[in-house]
Formats: structure tokens, C-alpha cells, sequence
């Protein structure tokens, strides 16, 4: 037996033992796809487990998380810190080698799986984000930017919507530094995918504009070496379709048993005995391949230090660029331009969403890390950078990105572009459409990136489009996800505030609802929207009742308020443009805001009422929408739902009776 299969072999047996420990796991994926995954690793990728951040390495994401134990045993292979006790700890309390890969839970996991495609589309991030920067800083002779990103996917990741999705736009920008190696078994949890997954899925990449390759033997690691290499020299991204047997080697080989649950502890002995295992301890791994591990380990250190020498050259000869890259790099924002009165300055009342547009190029002009874009909806949006170009296959400078009809996979990919390093970007669409961006907003949490959702048409607002397209009960559904911030602003300087928290908050992403509508600038309003809810008036010397609300309706609330008082009550007015970032203030200042004493309370939100009950209480009243939307200007929208000063003034004048 080779080194090389002998390394394979421990792969697997620590993958086999490592799930069996735990009595729960995933050994099917690990038995088959050991050797693709070692041979990458060892012979053909770059990276440096003493520097496991270094910004040239090549990223690696294993888009089938569920054989998470191949990552572990790469990881304490290669020596990522993943040592033989977190092996044997495996999807344990506290452990840091959970059931699927975590990003910051792991040293040397590049990005959270486990809901199949989506680390495969945030490969593709990964591959456009060094694609820009290459191509913004790279010179003659200075190819400072130059890796490749890696995708392990399996059957079912071909299957998601997500990767045809993520694959169709990668193809279309000839993402030629992505290559994605198909561990190919034909097996799913249900049994043989022959009934369910017929196509040739190389013919469909061909079409998608990929280069295709085939591997027959998974085993053959010098065929699997070679042909990513040759995919290398390709100008479009590649997949490596590459035939394996899950559960290789043991006796549950090419069977749907070997997928989700451990192996049974007489099988691991078999397996042992069928790899001629002539090891006595658990989670060994042989004084040989930690050998040969480390000749590939020398590689990679020594790659890293000519790239170090050539950096430091790079930052002499372009001093300007190398401190724009460092900046970029470090996540750098406008600190001080984002507290400045110029950055809260807007000439006059319009909707949010077209102010947002105005905030997005006065960043663009000051944050050359700034990249995003929509699912063709920019014109709508008003998402379009004016001071940069649109990326292409013919143009990686552009920092506009167009990415199709295509939510579910841009959010995706815009997660990839914040883990890879170097941006601070953003996606848009409409707000209903955060249905389409839910899963890998989720993810996004989940990894606590700093990235913006700029989410526009928000409520009923959207008018004559109908049910379809009025968002209803997303508002409660952002506003219920962990590490999620939502932002909900009334006018222009709440705008400029949902941006400057966003790109400040570095520990999960910020999404922002906007209008359709033209809302009036409030002179009340500004940086205290900052702290998610402040007073915006008090009308009148004493406090019957708290009006308060989000977005488009503030103004209503305002208008109510003034009527009130010219009745004789004291009305104190409250926008609150982030509930979660008002649960984040210290008591004091939310009882400053919401005073107890004060129960009779009506909020007003053109949304799901859910969520508002814990600030209007049990004696206040919650004005909103339960139901779905209709069609017809939004005007008699707003009137035929409710969403009046009369309304307001008589739900508040029953509170006030009471």
C-alpha cells in the first residue's frame, strides 16, 4: 500500500470512528469521497495551516456539510488545530466538531454547510470576489491576488435549485478560478437517485457554460490530481464529475444505510480489517502520512513566505494601492464620514428606497470595498453604484453585480463575497421577496457576516401589483431570526442611520425595508434612530398615550398626534425603525422611551401585527394588517385598510375613554 492510500485510509477510519464515538453522523460521504478530498489537499491546494487566514490561500468548502468528519480528519491531519480529542468529541456540547461545519466555530472552515447547495453558491462568491480584487490590484509581475476556490458537492447539492441557480451565473461571469469536484454515488437517503436525478448533469454544465471533466475511478488519486490541474488551465469555471461508492470499504458500501448513521461498531472492525488496518489505538494516525502531510505542509509555508516577500515589494512599488488593499482587506468604513452632518443631508422628501440609493453612492465614493447588487430589479431598487461599472466576464473591475433573476442564489453568493475578505457587500430585490432569500439569510446569521439587505417596496405601499407583492409577514420573520438587525426606516435620515449601523455591526447582517412611496423628511428625526427607537415629540406637558410605529407610518402617527393635542392629551410619539437593535439598549434608556406608567399605547405598522404586543401591552392595541393585501393604488390601500389619522385618532380616543 502507497503512502498516499494509507493517508486516504486513516481519512476514512478516523471519519469512521469519529461518527461511530458519537453514535450519530455521516460516514458515507467520508468512506467514498477520501481520496478526492486528500489529493486536493495535499497535492494540488495552497494553504498554510500556520497562517489559516492568510488572504492568497485557496478556499476549500465542503458544500455536502453533512460528512462533516472528512473536514475534522483533514483538519487534524494537516494540522488545523483539530486535535485527536476533538475527534473523539465529535457533535458534542461545546465541541468545535459540530454535527455540520461552522464557520468560527472550526479553525480552517471557510464557511457554514449544511443545507445542500448553499456552499456551493458561496463558492461562487468566493471565486468573484478574488476575481475583482485580481483585477484591481494584481500588476506586472505583482499577481498578489491568485487562488482558487474549491467545492466538494454531492449528488444531492446537484439537485438544489440553488446550485443550477449559483452555477448558471457563474458560468455566465466565467468564474475561471472555481472548480467544484462531484463526488458522484448516486445515492440519496431514499435509496438509488435513478428515479429522481436521471439527467447527465456534465451536459447540463456544459450548457451553463462550464468546462467538464470525468474521473471513472475515485480511488485513482493521480487521475483526480491530475484532472484539477488540467481544470486549472481552463477559462471557465470547472466541475470534476468524479464516480465514488459511498460508503467505501465497508459492508454497507453503495447503500443508502451507510448515509446518516454510524456504521455499528463490528463494521468498523471490518472496515479496519478490509483497509488492512494494523493499528490497535482509536483515532491514530501513522508517524508515515504525518510525514508525507508534512512535505505538503513545507509546500505551502514556503509558497506563503515568497508570497509575503512579494507583497512587501508590491506595498513599496504601489504604496497607494497596497494601503487601499490593507484597508479593504482590514474591512475598513468611513468612520467619521458616517457620523458627519453632510452624510445625514438630503435635498428633499422622496421614498426611502430612493433615498437609500442616494446613501449607497455617497458611500460608493468613499468605500472602495463596497460591491453589491440585485436580482434585476436595480432600476427598482435604486441599488445601481453611479462611480463604478457593472462586473462581467470582459469587466472584473465592476463592483455593480448583476445577478439575474436569481435571489435565492445572490444572497448566497453575497455571503461568499463577505467570507472571502477584502468587502463589505450588499444584495437587493424587493421585500417579498425575502422568501426567495431566506435560507441563506439564515446562514448568514447563522456566521454572523457583516453584509446589507436593501429591501425595497415594503408594505401594502406597493399598490396595483396585488397580494403577491405586498410583504405582509416579513417584518416578523426578519425580526425573529438570531443576529438578524431590521431596519425599518420613515424617511431620509433614518435611511442614513439603518446604513451606518449596518456596516458598523460587524456580528450579523443588516437588512433594510424601504417605500415604494414618497414619504415626507421629518426635521425630528436623525442619529437617535441609531439606539432602534427614541422619542421623535412629545405633544402637549403631560403623557396620556404613546403613539409609535415604523416607516411610512410614523407620519401618520405624527399627523394623529397633532390632532390629539388640539384635543386637549398629551401625546408622545416614538419611531421605532429596529426593534432589535431597541432590545439591545440598557433599561433605563427604554423605560426613558416607553415609560410603564404609560399603558395606553398604539402602534401602527402597515405589516403583521405579530411582534408588537411586547410594547403595547396588554392595554394597548396594535394597528396593522393580518391578512393579505389586494390590488389597487396604494392610496386606497392605506384607506381601506386602515391606515388613517381617523383611524388612529378614534382607536386612540376609545384607549383614552377607557
Amino acid at each position: 500500500m502507497s503512502i498516499k492510500n494509507l493517508a486516504v485510509n486513516t481519512i476514512r477510519i478516523l471519519s469512521a470512528e469519529g461518527v461511530q464515538k458519537a453514535n450519530s453522523g455521516h460516514p458515507g460521504l467520508p468512506l467514498g469521497a477520501a481520496p478526492m478530498a486528500f489529493s486536493l489537499w495535499n497535492d494540488c491546494m495552497n494553504h498554510n495551516p500556520e497562517n489559516p487566514n492568510w488572504i492568497n490561500r485557496d478556499r476549500f468548502i465542503l458544500s455536502a456539510g453533512h460528512g462533516s468528519m472528512l473536514l475534522y480528519s483533514l483538519l487534524h491531519i494537516f494540522g488545523y488545530g483539530v486535535t485527536k480529542e476533538d475527534l473523539q468529541s465529535f457533535r458534542q456540547w461545546g465541541s468545535n466538531t459540530p454535527g455540520h461545519p461552522e464557520y468560527g466555530d472550526t479553525v480552517g472552515v471557510e464557511a457554514t454547510t449544511g443545507p445542500l447547495g448553499q456552499g456551493f453558491a458561496m463558492g461562487v462568491g468566493m471565486a468573484l470576489a478574488e476575481s475583482n480584487l485580481a483585477a484591481r490590484f494584481n500588476k506586472d509581475n505583482f499577481n498578489i491576488i491568485d487562488h482558487y476556490t474549491y467545492v466538494l458537492s454531492s449528488d444531492g447539492c446537484m439537485m438544489e435549485g440553488i446550485t443550477n441557480e449559483a452555477a448558471s451565473f457563474a458560468g455566465s461571469m466565467g468564474l475561471e478560478k472555481l472548480i467544484v469536484l462531484y463526488d458522484s454515488n448516486n445515492i440519496s437517503i431514499e435509496g438509488r437517485t435513478d428515479n429522481t436525478f436521471s439527467e447527465d448533469v456534465l451536459k447540463r454544465y456544459d450548457a451553463l457554460g462550464w468546462s467538464t471533466f470525468f474521473v471513472e475511478d475515485g480511488n485513482d488519486l493521480e487521475k483526480i490530481a491530475s484532472t484539477i490541474e488540467e481544470a486549472k488551465k481552463t477559462d471557465k469555471p470547472s466541475i470534476i464529475e468524479i464516480k465514488t461508492k459511498i460508503g467505501y470499504g465497508s459492508v454497507l458500501e453503495d447503500s443508502e444505510k451507510s448515509h446518516g448513521a454510524p456504521l455499528g461498531e463490528e463494521n468498523v472492525v471490518k472496515l479496519k480489517e478490509k483497509f488492512q488496518w494494523e493499528y490497535e489505538e482509536e483515532f491514530y494516525v501513522p508517524e508515515e502520512v504525518r510525514s508525507l502531510v508534512e512535505e505538503s505542509k513545507n509546500r505551502s509555508k514556503k509558497l506563503n513566505e515568497e508570497w509575503d516577500a512579494l507583497y512587501s515589494e508590491y506595498q513599496k512599488a504601489f504604496p497607494e494601492l497596497g494601503e487601499e488593499l490593507e484597508n479593504s482587506l482590514n474591512g475598513e468604513i468611513p468612520e467619521e464620514y458616517l457620523d458627519s452632518d453632510e452624510f445625514y443631508e438630503f435635498e428633499k422628501d422622496d421614498a426611502t428606497r430612493s433615498h437609500s440609493g442616494v446613501v449607497l453612492n455617497k458611500l460608493a465614493e468613499k468605500m472602495t470595498n463596497l460591491i453589491g447588487g440585485s436580482a434585476d430589479l436595480a432600476p427598482s431598487n435604486k441599488s445601481n453604484m453611479k462611480n463604478t461599472s457593472n462586473y462581467s466576464k470582459d469587466n472584473r473591475e465592476g463592483r455593480n453585480i448583476q445577478f439575474g433573476v436569481r435571489e435565492l442564489a445572490m444572497t448566497a453568493i453575497t455571503n461568499g463575497i463577505a467570507l472571502h475578505g477584502g468587502f463589505v457587500p450588499y444584495c437587493s430585490t424587493f421585500f417579498v421577496f425575502a422568501d426567495y432569500m431566506k435560507p441563506p439569510m439564515r446562514l448568514a446569521s447563522i456566521m454572523k457576516l457583516r453584509l446589507l439587505y436593501v429591501l425595497t417596496h415594503d408594505s401594502i405601499g406597493v399598490g396595483e401589483d396585488g397580494p403577491t407583492h405586498e410583504p405582509i409577514e416579513q417584518l416578523a420573520m426578519l425580526r425573529s431570526t438570531p443576529n438578524m438587525t431590521l431596519f425599518r426606516p420613515c424617511d431620509a435620515k433614518e435611511t442614513a442611520a439603518a446604513y451606518s449601523y449596518g456596516l458598523r455591526h460587524k456580528t450579523g447582517p443588516t437588512a433594510i425595508a424601504l417605500t415604494r412611496q414618497k414619504l415626507e423628511n421629518l426635521k425630528e428625526t436623525g442619529k437617535d434612530a441609531l439606539k432602534g427607537a427614541y422619542v421623535l415629540r412629545d405633544f402637549g406637558e403631560k403623557m396620556d398615550i404613546i403613539l409609535m410605529a415604523s416607516g411610512s407610518e410614523v407620519s401618520l402617527i405624527y399627523k394623529a398626534a397633532e390632532k390629539l393635542e388640539q384635543q386637549g392629551y398629551g401625546v408622545r410619539v416614538v419611531s421605532m425603525p429596529s426593534m432589535d437593535v431597541f432590545e439591545e439598549q440598557d433599561e433605563e434608556y427604554k423605560e426613558r422611551v416607553l415609560p410603564k406608567e404609560v399603558r395606553k399605547r398604539i402602534s401602527v405598522e402597515a405589516g403583521s401585527t405579530f411582534g408588537w404586543e411586547r410594547y403595547v401591552g396588554l392595554d394597548g392595541k396594535a394597528i396593522g394588517i393580518d391578512h393579505f393585501g389586494a390590488s389597487a393604488p396604494a392610496a386606497t390601500l392605506f384607506e381601506e385598510f386602515g391606515f388613517t389619522v381617523e383611524r388612529v385618532l378614534e382607536d386612540a380616543l376609545s384607549l383614552l375613554s377607557e
